[in-house]
């Protein structure tokens, strides 16, 4: 597998995405311009960056603790397949109390690369049986 990933700059200000530390998983993408957000309003954040993730691998665009922490701020979506060839935006939605100013060049958000195991799809009749079988979402408790 490639394990390169390309990256397209479509303006001289947009920023390479890195890796922070030796230990990081996830990328960092940071923002293309200033944007404020309101409480509870939701804004694609640009970043002025087109990837080409390898074939057999997938973009997942996942929170950054100190945006989620200090601002209130959540991404809301997030896949990039590796055939997308055009700019990717961070959405994000302010869930805080009070505006958020989101400044060009903030870190607002990073990508983990991992790869894709694409299964057969098949229809049937029945399905196998588990303990939560008939559950729904909190059956196995909190504690």
């Amino acid at each position: 597998m490639n394990n390169i990933l390309k990256v397209k700059k479509l303006n001289d200000n947009a920023c390479l995405p890195e890796y922070v530390t030796d230990s990081d998983v996830c990328f960092d993408v940071r923002s293309l311009y200033d944007v404020n957000l309101k409480s509870m309003e939701q804004k694609e954040i640009k970043t002025g960056l087109i990837l080409e993730i390898p074939e057999g691998y997938v973009g997942l665009i996942r929170d950054r603790a100190g945006v989620v922490t200090k601002l209130g701020c959540h991404v809301i979506a997030g896949t990039i397949d590796s055939s997308y060839r055009e700019e990717f935006t961070i959405l994000l939605i302010n869930f805080g109390m009070d505006d958020v100013q989101i400044e060009e060049g903030m870190r607002v958000a990073q990508i983990l690369i991992v790869p894709v195991n694409k299964l057969e799809i098949e229809e049937v009749k029945e399905l196998t049986e588990t303990k939560r079988t008939g559950k729904k979402f909190g059956s196995t408790g909190l504690k």
